[in-house]
């Protein structure tokens, strides 16, 4: 089974390709915004890495999550269109869920592999789930940084964070409760609360993080965290959602003899966008009457 997978919930873009048994192929950028010029590209790198044409595929996978409206629509559209065009099914799953099942070590997240289609971005750091969660996206009109390639070899020591720096991510057990909190601007975070198998036992909703029940007392993945940790616990990682756990999800949910989800496991939904507010633009009103 050859399951592609991706997610454009967050500034960070992440794809990655599953064999049943393991991601074969992976790339992750971090560049708030290019999703729509980095995800085709990207996608066809990482096929053509793991020697996969397109028609060999079994299934898409994609993070819905929610997100800013721009960003998630891109990974959505783009998941519809191929299962469409090639006849797959397409299945998606909440990003903070994604999130969420990376922080507890219930699955191994994959190999980083470089993005280099066109000027490349900034690539994340693998951080095996756990580790610190990579600084935020370049001020436009800067140059991004680009990510050594690892030839598969297994995520890479953990970077030293700068001074100043948001506060370094814990790699401790999350704990009976976490919580995950991505950013959704306006001095707000998308937020859900997890049991310490990661099963969602609230959210996904929007709003700001002191208005977060028991937040305080505890721990959080996703960049929110770092945004404002005095709302919240001990911070986790990781700081976004990883393609590789994603195919690693629907991969083992769609595998005989058993199909669905494993204890614990985030269930499988529909390619639907989580928008958990109205987008920033607007309709125009009616013309203005102008009087002599």
């Amino acid at each position: 089974m050859l399951v592609l997978g991706f997610d454009t919930a967050t500034p960070a873009v992440s794809v990655a390709l599953h064999d049943g048994e393991r991601v074969i192929s992976a790339a992750s950028a971090l560049d708030a915004r290019r999703h729509s010029e980095l995800l085709m590209p990207m996608i066809a790198k990482v096929l053509a890495d793991a020697g996969v044409p397109r028609t060999d595929l079994d299934a898409v996978a994609v993070g819905i999550g929610p997100g800013p409206y721009t960003g998630l629509r891109v990974g959505v559209v783009t998941a519809r269109v191929l299962g469409s065009v090639l006849g797959l099914p397409v299945h998606g799953v909440c990003s903070l869920d994604i999130i969420a099942l990376a922080a507890r070590g219930g699955l191994n997240p994959p190999p980083q592999v470089a993005e280099s289609a066109g000027s490349s971005p900034r690539a994340m750091p693998s951080r095996g789930g756990l580790g610190p969660p990579p600084q935020a996206a370049e001020p436009a009109g800067s140059s991004p940084r680009a990510m050594p390639s690892r030839g598969g070899l297994g995520p890479p020591p953990q970077a030293a964070e700068p001074a100043g720096s948001s506060p370094r991510a814990s790699t401790a057990n999350p704990g009976p409760e976490f919580l995950v909190a991505t950013d959704a601007r306006r001095q707000e975070v998308y937020w859900a609360r997890y049991d310490a198998v990661g099963r969602r036992v609230a959210g996904p909703q929007v709003g700001r993080p002191g208005s977060i029940p028991g937040a305080a007392e505890l721990a959080v993945a996703g960049a929110g965290g770092p945004l404002y940790p005095e709302a919240f616990g001990e911070v986790i990682g990781p700081a976004y959602p990883d393609a590789g756990v994603l195919c690693s999800l629907v991969a083992g949910s769609l595998a005989p003899p058993s199909p669905g989800p494993s204890p614990g496991h985030p269930p499988l939904l529909a390619a639907d966008p989580l928008y958990l507010r109205r987008p920033d633009a607007r309709e125009p009103g009616p013309p203005k009457r102008v009087t002599p």
